[in-house]
């Protein structure tokens, strides 16, 4: 599992992925955020999604959203998979394997979370390292335990 080089104070989040050369701290989204000061700081509910999935974007998102995540050509968002947390981190348990485009999706430079296969809420969002170029007949796919999530 790949750790940050030093810890970084409060609340910090890191994806890893297979197109990462270094970790990323990612950011929550303003939804995620208020989310978890309502639910642990004031006591309102808060129902976690059944399924989080991974959206591939081919412009930046930002904490309040946006973004242009990746459409047409046969993409889909798939589901992170992601394992128990252990040690405040968690990874994806198998491969995340995104359908084979059907046409040119663009150069990826982003990924995120989100509460829903379509529509939903995302819940957090980081930059890749290495921006990837999917054209027609590519395959995206993040390999077992290539996406880490941990909260520091």
């Amino acid at each position: 599992m790949l750790t940050p080089a030093a810890p970084i104070p409060g609340l910090a989040l890191y994806i890893l992925c297979p197109t990462k050369e270094e970790n990323k701290i990612a950011e929550f989204t303003d939804y995620l955020e208020d989310k978890i000061i309502d639910h642990i700081l004031r006591n309102q509910s808060y129902t976690p999604p059944a399924t989080v999935y991974v959206g591939l974007f081919t412009a930046a998102p930002s904490d309040a959203g946006g973004g242009t995540e990746v459409s047409g050509g046969s993409y889909a968002r798939q589901a992170a998979g992601l394992a128990a947390a252990s040690g405040g981190a968690s990874s994806n348990s198998a491969d995340i394997t995104f359908p084979q485009a059907t046409a040119d999706w663009g150069t990826v430079t982003h990924l995120a979370l989100f509460d829903a296969l379509s529509g939903g809420n995302m819940l957090m969002w980081t930059p890749l390292d290495a921006s990837k170029e999917i054209n027609n007949g590519d395959t995206f796919v993040i390999e077992v335990g290539d996406l880490d999530v941990t909260v520091d």
